[in-house]
């Protein structure tokens, strides 16, 4: 027997339609491309979006075509968004920190028939044009004012092509698993890969971030993602943010300390979400200015740990602070550290303990950390395996790639290595290619790593397995030190000592002028191996 309820298909376009409905008046400001603070409502964002819809039908975009974004964080993007999905296109945004090669690669491998793109990245498809022949048109998010002189295929200002579409269209109806959008992972081992998001998924996710222990806004909260919308979906929050009328400020390309400040402060933002570097340079700024932000409620950290000393400048603010962890293949949350009980009323180095944590898993997504063979693991917060994960918004296939890449009870690898305690909290030790295996047991390079950092002269840190000729692996610890600070090997190793077993301990510190990262802003520990490849340790016997 089945239920007596509505079919009402889970689709994107469905998101904002509520949010012009209820939240009309509520706005969605940008420091846009051009310069000056623009002001819009979801009302108009609405209204907008149709306009690309009617245009993208008009110049044969249909159901399951691809088409590109390479922008960033703006309300020209979000109208592009809900304009491609709408019509049951496909949006597929394309990180522009990628190397152009790799920028072509992705194109091709999607498909993409157009390519919407902000003026700052013109230049990079110029120089690639001629290798992506599946490119009909370029859409550049501006006006006529700011609009380039151009070489690009059929290339129109935003706001002049949206100007010949009178807005009078109705989005599509289509089953909710049809594919949304696409995003690739940064492919730091062989090519990236397409991850194909579905309208059900999307929304289902936009639902779970809602969660007041997840990302957790409301209509009366103010939401400023520093994550990029082309970060597999800015955490979800194009959609989560909408479908609860939260204001939504979105910082453009100026993602330096004081314009992400700025901006903080001017809109009284309450929740922000972005990556370790930016707060780094946030906090720097605020620092240096003796300045403070009373009406922030909540950071969420993610894409990298965020270092304890970081936490604790937040909380000393008066901010809360949460890890959030998850990737491209988890649309992409996969947990969050909120403090439940019996953590909340938790202080000093205690709620710090907590907090440095990835968190546990909301409705929706399911864990279990297994050996190599397999084997499920305990979860006692000690035990390390791999982490594997299955839901509604998680992956399980990659586009256009043959490959089974679930285990037998449908479980994704994460490619992470965790502990999970027994109150559900997930801790992320290594990932399985970077997890220091010494004498048989294995060693935590991101322990280390958040060790090293608390050193008030350190700036970031790296570690990696290096040959040994008896325990076969052993740390190396790279160190980045800030600038006009000094700090010698035994300096680094002594502040260390006694913080973590003897055993774990760096055979030696390599001192470097800067530690390479990936375009997403993750270490790029392969590029560190290739450098140390002839790395011996001194005094390294068997």
């Amino acid at each position: 027997m089945l239920g007596l309820m509505q079919d009402w298909p889970l689709l994107c376009h469905r998101i904002i339609e509520h949010a012009a409905r209820i939240h009309g008046k509520q706005e969605v400001v940008t420091r846009s491309i051009e310069g000056p603070i623009h002001r819009t409502t979801y009302a108009e964002i609405h209204k907008r979006a149709l306009k690309v819809s009617q245009m993208l039908e008009r110049d044969g975009i249909k159901l399951g075509d691809r088409v590109a974004t390479i922008a960033w964080n703006t309300w020209r993007h979000l109208e592009a968004w809900y304009g491609i999905m709408g019509i049951g296109a496909i949006c597929h945004t394309v990180n522009p920190r990628l190397f152009p090669e790799q920028i072509a690669w992705i194109i091709n491998h999607a498909q993409d028939r157009i390519v919407m793109t902000d003026i700052t990245f013109v230049p990079i498809l110029e120089k690639i044009a001629d290798k992506l022949p599946s490119v009909e048109r370029y859409v550049v998010l501006t006006d006529k004012a700011h609009m380039p002189e151009t070489t690009l295929k059929n290339a129109v200002a935003y706001e002049d092509w949206i100007a010949q579409a009178d807005g009078k269209f109705k989005w599509k109806d289509f089953d909710e698993n049809t594919a949304a959008a696409m995003c690739y992972t940064s492919g730091t081992t062989g090519d990236p890969k397409g991850v194909l998001y579905s309208h059900r998924s999307n929304v289902l996710h936009a639902l779970m971030a809602n969660n007041v222990d997840a990302l957790g806004t409301s209509a009366s909260e103010t939401m400023l993602p520093v994550v990029p919308l082309f970060h597999a979906n800015s955490w979800g929050i194009a959609f989560s943010a909408p479908s609860q009328g939260t204001k939504l400020v979105m910082p453009g390309a100026k993602l330096d300390g004081a314009s992400v400040y700025e901006l903080l402060s001017t809109e009284k933002v309450t929740h922000t979400a972005g990556v370790p570097t930016v707060w780094l340079m946030l906090l720097q700024h605020m620092t240096a200015n003796n300045l403070k932000l009373p009406h922030l409620k909540m950071v969420i950290c993610g894409g990298s740990a965020m270092p304890r000393s970081m936490i604790k400048a937040f909380l000393d603010m008066g901010s809360n602070v949460r890890h959030a962890w998850g990737m491209t293949e988890m649309s992409p949350i996969g947990s969050v550290a909120a403090l439940k009980p019996p953590f909340q009323n938790a202080t000093g180095d205690a709620r710090l303990d907590v907090l440095q944590m990835q968190g546990y898993a909301p409705f929706a997504v399911e864990m279990k950390i297994t050996d190599d063979a397999g084997k499920e693991l305990p979860w006692d917060g000690k035990t390390f395996g791999r982490l594997k994960v299955s839901g509604p918004a998680v992956a399980k296939a990659y586009y256009r790639l043959d490959a089974n890449i679930l285990d037998e009870d449908g479980f994704f690898d994460t490619g992470d290595v965790s502990t999970i305690d027994e109150d559900g909290y997930m801790r992320i030790t290594d990932r399985s290619k970077d997890v220091i295996k010494s004498g048989g047991e294995w060693i935590s390079s991101i322990d280390l790593e958040n060790l090293a950092v608390g050193h008030p002269a350190v700036a970031e840190a790296a570690v990696i397995g290096v040959f040994h000729p008896k325990w076969d692996e052993r740390p190396l610890l790279i160190v980045q030190l800030k600038q006009g600070q000094q700090a010698s090997r035994e300096d680094i190793l002594k502040y260390m000592d006694g913080k973590i077993a003897k055993w774990w301990m760096p055979d030696d510190v390599a001192f470097v002028e800067g530690i390479p990262h990936t375009a997403t802003g993750k270490i790029l520990k392969t590029a560190l191996r290739d450098q140390f490849k002839d790395y011996r340790f001194p005094n390294a016997a068997a």
